[in-house]
């Protein structure tokens, strides 16, 4: 008897498992076979920021360490995207997905590197913000659509762009979020579904409120949910949303200055809960009813950086002011875990440091390491563990910005700069850099991994690089 137990219509030979075993038996192997087509679905997808959980990692394929856009080595395909946007791919079996706010003359100003000016861009001309929907195989545009067109009601960090948030999809549905000008819902086929606006959405520094900077937080998607973190000047919320109609589930508000950090769903414990970085108010929420569960006070003023999970642990980072600080953080954390004055433990915080924290990049963990690389490329390596710091090196030459975040595969991690070299480093407890690659352009976005192959959103193209 011959079984296609790997083809989409592996369902209809339930009759001839049946009879070909016991009943059993024959159970036991549509499970088998349902967990290892997940896990191969999850190896292939990257659904949000950083991939799923924002953990940044993905295994089971080979991938490249060194590649040439330029002549063409190991690069399968370069596909241009009109407009500036800072919006990472995410990817769902075939296809990609990205975002854009483009104008008709397509010359979007953007200032990259290590400076301290902090006066917004005034843009006040038409922008047109899309949806791109790409085959992962060969970089051609399957469709797009314009979810939104008109002057921007925020204005942007000169690093800055009006598309910066990165989309989310569950393989039915894909979630724009382009701040102020609103939250979109499509269908994988570029179907409008539904869109809502949740109001003006001004991020900025806080301590100069004129000095808008763009909004920057990705929505996230778990269990028909759509979560948004929106930390503004005014009027700070989480909320929840249902996927089918944009239905407000609940709203929760919150005390806190504006950030640019994406939430991170944390489901190990028990309870299923939705992780927040802030300078006022870090902390945990419950998924069912926004209810907070645990928090934190303290840190960087312009928080950044996503939760990450790993080891039982929620690694914590922001930068900014008078402290950089490092949380390794329980999971089971309830209350307020705030350290008290000269701590750096306690019942919930493991371990803890005042001045190793990141700025703009989401830490990364692989293995029993955590990987911290400031905006300057000072790349620290520690035992996530333990936070014994193992050594710490420059990846850069000390005058390139790193604004995107690292991601890890086939023990390589990857550390894109502004400018757009792409360092592989080995991953361990000792400093190796495998190769240094150039993108051609410049890069603010962090890569999508899926199925061996690193997907690149640089300043006009994305770009596939793979093994040949």
């Amino acid at each position: 008897m011959k079984l296609n137990l790997i083809g989409p219509n592996f369902l209809s030979q339930v009759p001839q498992l049946a009879q070909a075993f016991n009943v059993t038996t024959a159970l036991c192997v549509l499970c088998n076979l349902f967990v290892s087509r997940a896990a191969a679905s999850e190896g292939a997808n990257w659904p949000s920021f950083r991939g799923p959980q924002a953990t940044g990692v993905a295994e089971g394929h080979k991938t490249p360490e060194k590649w040439d856009v330029e002549r063409g080595g190991n690069t399968r395909w370069k596909t241009r995207i009109p407009g500036l946007g800072h919006s990472c791919p995410v990817i769902w079996e075939n296809r990609l997905f990205v975002t854009t706010a483009a104008t008709e003359s397509d010359d979007a100003n953007l200032r990259i590197g290590l400076y301290g000016d902090i006066q917004p861009v005034t843009e006040s001309f038409e922008h047109r913000w899309t949806v791109y929907c790409l085959n992962k195989t060969n970089g051609s545009v399957l469709w797009k659509e314009v979810a939104h067109t008109g002057i921007p009601k925020i204005k942007r960090h000169p690093k800055s762009s009006h598309a910066n948030s990165t989309p989310a999809t569950d393989g039915k549905h894909v979630v724009a979020f382009f701040g102020a000008e609103g939250l979109f819902c499509f269908d994988m086929d570029g179907k409008r579904l539904w869109q809502k606006e949740l109001g003006p959405l001004d991020s900025g520094y806080f301590v100069v409120p004129a000095a808008q900077w763009g909004f920057a937080s990705s929505p996230i998607i778990h269990q028909d949910r759509v979560i948004v973190q929106c930390d503004v000047q005014t009027n700070s919320f989480l909320a929840a949303f249902e996927i089918k109609d944009g239905k407000e589930v609940w709203r929760t508000r919150r005390a806190d200055v504006p950030t640019w950090s994406t939430p991170t769903i944390e489901t190990g414990t028990g309870r299923t809960q939705i992780l927040i970085n802030g300078f006022k108010h870090t902390g945990g929420y419950d998924f069912a009813t926004g209810k907070e569960i645990w928090k934190l006070t303290g840190g960087g003023d312009i928080p950044v950086p996503t939760p990450i999970v790993a080891h039982g642990l929620t690694f914590m980072t922001s930068s900014h002011g008078p402290v950089r600080p490092i949380y390794a953080i329980r999971n089971e954390a309830k209350g307020d875990i705030t350290l008290a004055s000269g701590q750096s433990t306690n019942q919930y915080i493991v371990w803890s440091q005042t001045r190793g924290g990141n700025y703009m990049q989401t830490p990364i963990v692989y293995g029993d390491y955590l990987y911290c690389s400031n905006d300057a490329g000072v790349l620290a390596c520690y035992r996530a563990k333990t936070g014994e710091n193992l050594y710490t090196e420059r990846l850069g030459d000390g005058r390139s910005g790193f604004t995107a975040s690292a991601v890890a595969a086939d023990q390589k991690i990857y550390f894109t700069s502004e400018q757009g070299t792409v360092s592989a480093i080995k991953a361990g407890p000792k400093f190796e850099v495998l190769a240094r690659n150039e993108m051609g352009e410049s890069c603010m976005a962090t890569p999508a991994i899926s199925g061996g192959a690193l997907f690149f959103r640089t300043r006009h193209h994305v770009v596939m690089v793979a093994e040949k």
